[in-house]
């Protein structure tokens, strides 16, 4: 059986994203933590895992739905961005 076929290697590698998540704080690679661990439940689970590229684009999906999850649910900061009214070289 193929490395990518095994549901603990989605899983790990998850929680190895989740953990990158703390390091670089930005929710993305949050989202993409949150869609290989539920591939991995799917392929533990034998819904999945038999097409490699099925399963790359079911965690592609899993990952942009999650991702747009989390933007939504915690926003964007106010201050996040600057935005100038004047420029410098005005008088």
């Amino acid at each position: 059986m193929l490395l990518w076929q095994e549901g603990w290697v989605w899983i790990v590698a998850g929680v190895v994203l989740a953990a990158l998540e703390m390091l670089i704080p930005g929710f993305v690679f949050l989202g993409f933590a949150i869609g290989a661990v539920l591939v991995g439940v799917l392929v533990w689970t034998g819904l999945l895992g038999h097409a490699l590229p099925l399963t790359l684009l079911i965690f592609a999906a899993i990952s942009l739905v999650s991702w747009l999850v989390l933007r939504r649910a915690m926003g964007v900061r106010r201050g996040q961005t600057k935005h100038w009214d004047h420029d410098i070289n005005d008088n």
